[in-house]
């Protein structure tokens, strides 16, 4: 008789649009019992049928998949739900987070965030064993490991000290922003914000302000068909000739061209062009209200 421990048992939800899950899923049925479900089939589980897992997969998330994936949350509050998505954005993790979500990875999966997942379920299997043998209670959470770029140091204080209003950007830097208004969410004077938030981040409020705006953009560029118009006035841009010159100036191409090559590939190769060119560039003059 085999004393080897059962696999994880994964339960996918496809929410998809070109119904791509069986693809990603592919990737777990080496270390775990992965299978396709239907969300309303969770209300017919037999008593007693163990899931260890719900992943919900995700291309382009909208309101109905989101929607559902809250439904199944609230059909079954005791199986932990990761989420997968191709269209990330801050909004959705923060979101994702507010729901409960045990795991929100997104795709393409690398091999080192697939060892990752796989070993965070060992952990989590563990914990059900434990219940099972008479542990008090079981866990249906975990903590990941603090990013390596931030440690439990003086640095790290200064992060919790800007960490209201660099989550206000994050979520609102579409808006038009206030120094006076950031510098109070952190309790401190507007120029004690302005130099500690260059201090940690490297730029001030209004450049990383800008990447954020610059990183929405491209996004909506390499996965909408919007018009580059809309893109930079979603982005946060009023100013269609500036939210060009940024773009050009911080990503090293046009909207336009970024677009026609394919996205992360005209950057590499435009950014590329720019450090091979004797010229400087003129510097951008900042404005997020643009």
């Amino acid at each position: 008789m085999s004393n080897s421990p059962p696999l994880p048992v994964l339960r996918w939800i496809d929410l998809t649009h070109d119904r791509s899950t069986a693809t990603l899923m592919s990737q777990f049925t080496a270390f775990s019992d992965s299978r396709l479900l239907q969300a309303h089939s969770l209300a017919d589980s037999k008593p007693g049928q163990r899931i260890d897992m719900i992943c919900m997969h995700f291309d382009r998330p909208d309101a109905p998949g989101l929607n559902q994936l809250q439904q199944v949350k609230h059909a079954a509050p005791s199986i932990p739900i990761s989420m997968f998505t191709v269209q990330h954005s801050e909004e959705l993790a923060v979101w994702a987070m507010r729901s409960r979500v045990w795991e929100y990875i997104t795709l393409p999966l690398s091999a080192a965030e697939l060892q990752r997942f796989r070993q965070a379920l060992h952990g989590l299997l563990e914990l059900r064993q434990n219940s099972e043998r008479g542990a008090r209670r079981m866990l249906s959470e975990h903590y990941p490991d603090l990013p390596p770029s931030i440690r439990l140091t003086a640095d790290h204080q200064k992060h919790q000290l800007l960490a209201r209003a660099t989550q206000y950007i994050d979520l609102h830097f579409r808006e038009n922003l206030d120094q006076k208004e950031l510098a109070r969410l952190c309790e401190m004077t507007p120029s004690r914000f302005s130099r500690l938030f260059r201090d940690v981040h490297g730029v001030c409020y209004l450049e990383y302000t800008l990447g954020k705006r610059l990183e929405f953009a491209k996004d909506r560029l390499e996965n909408s068909q919007m018009p580059i118009t809309t893109i930079g006035y979603e982005a946060g841009f009023r100013d269609p000739s500036y939210f060009a010159r940024a773009f050009k100036q911080f990503v090293g191409c046009t909207p336009s061209e970024y677009r026609l090559a394919g996205g992360a590939n005209a950057a590499t190769h435009a950014t590329q062009a720019l450090q091979d060119a004797t010229a400087v560039p003129a510097r951008l003059e900042l404005d997020i209200g643009a």
